[in-house]
């Protein structure tokens, strides 16, 4: 185990993290619109296809278990690609070589799934799509980072952008979806997908520059067995288990309630826009509560969010107040895991950290999460695999009670 005074050294630098106001460090110097383009394009994708591509594959006439396999795929990919990427990334460069590399591929894949109408081989196009496409952002968060600098408390400014990609793709497809129909999702998905790839042309290799070697003793098994870390992946692995009801049937479970799919896009965009809020205040908020007392708070909103989505979706205003928690439940939650990992593996394990972290929370979390509740909506029904959601987090909530409490 690393020394006391490693550990506090270690523990101090996470818990700054990105969110530590330091001197008078602006983002002129860094580029500002092209980093803030992908985010905007990553998650314009992303917008897209959570709420609108398990309507499309109902349309297909999948099965909800089928569905659940397919958002099960998205997620699991993330086990592998990333870690995989990040490995060879940090022990060869060229990562901005491998976030083109994996966006050209997710092109290709997404291609091959355009032109899919049976399980299997959306199965099988899936899985390729999202092996190249779950490698890119995380490869791109340690670009960023490097490339911030001083400026890492500015992180927030530039990932914001990835959210009002978000809304941009979940408003603006509505109506599309509404009047003509869901397929034609799929023509904004790949425009989104040639946008990452493009941005991503235009980005220097600055970002690629690798910070400080790591502290003698604190290689990547060594860091990984100390327990503030394992308990944060726990965290993040729970975390994200319990929102594989809300990213694989949301959409579903508010159809099959009645709503339109522009209320159902307007919902999504609100869960969104009070994320872009959270990440402007972050900086503060750090300041005055600390990751650990943030985190807490992030598991505990997480929890009451889904217990009151299960009993609630019969009432639109108690919607409204359950999509403003996305605030906490992803805003802070996320940001803070992404400050703590960046930390907490230093110099060349930044590509591994984020990786892994990517790999456990989004990658295992999520595709126990879209597997178990499309096997569960079935026999249970919506409300009982919401409550079990929301069970999961309070489980995670205690999980970071005991194990991150020496990085408040």
């Amino acid at each position: 185990m690393p020394s006391f005074s490693v550990d506090c050294r270690l523990r101090s630098h996470a818990v700054a993290g990105i969110f530590r106001m330091r001197g008078s460090t602006s983002l002129k110097t860094v580029p500002y619109v092209r980093l803030s383009a992908f985010y905007f394009f990553w998650f314009a994708t992303l917008g897209a296809v959570l709420p609108y591509w398990g309507l499309y594959l109902l349309e297909l006439g999948f099965q909800k278990f089928q569905i659940g396999v397919i958002f099960a795929t998205m997620m699991g990919a993330k086990m592998v690609a990333p870690v995989l990427w990040g490995w060879i990334a940090d022990h060869y460069g060229g990562r901005l070589l491998i976030i083109r590399a994996a966006s050209a591929g997710s092109i290709a894949a997404f291609l091959v799934m355009m032109q899919t109408t049976s399980f299997w081989p959306m199965f099988a196009a899936t899985l390729i799509y999202a092996f190249f496409w779950n490698a890119s952002l995380p490869q791109f968060e340690a670009v960023t980072l490097n490339r911030l600098g001083e400026a890492e408390h500015q992180y927030g400014r530039i990932r914001l952008w990835g959210s009002v990609g978000f809304i941009a793709s979940v408003l603006g497809l509505a109506p599309i979806v509404q009047h003509l129909g869901v397929p034609h999702v799929l023509l904004w998905i790949l425009v989104c997908l040639i946008g990452i790839l493009a941005v991503s042309l235009t980005v220097d290799s600055h970002g690629e520059q690798i910070s400080e070697a790591p502290e003698a003793g604190a290689g990547f098994w060594s860091v990984l067995r100390r327990t503030e870390v394992w308990s944060l992946l726990l965290v993040c692995f729970l975390a994200q288990l319990s929102h594989g009801p809300y990213y694989t049937f949301f959409s579903i479970y508010l159809k099959d309630a009645g709503y339109p799919e522009e209320w159902i896009g307007m919902l999504w965009a609100l869960g969104v826009a009070a994320e872009i809020a959270v990440f402007v205040a972050l900086p503060r908020l750090m300041q005055r509560l600390g990751a650990y007392r943030l985190m807490s708070l992030a598991l505990a909103v997480t929890a009451v969010r889904w217990l009151l989505l299960a009993k609630f979706v019969d009432s639109i205003w108690m919607l409204i107040l359950i999509q403003l928690m996305h605030l906490a439940t992803f805003g802070i939650y996320h940001a803070v895991a992404v400050s703590l990992i960046h930390g907490l593996f230093q110099g060349r394990l930044q590509g591994r950290g984020q990786a892994l972290y990517s790999a456990i929370s989004f990658g295992a979390g999520g595709a126990a999460g879209a597997l178990l509740s499309g096997w569960l909506w079935e026999s249970w029904g919506a409300a009982p695999v919401f409550a079990a959601a929301g069970g999961v987090a309070i489980l995670a909530w205690l999980v970071a009670l005991r194990g991150l409490r020496r990085q408040a």
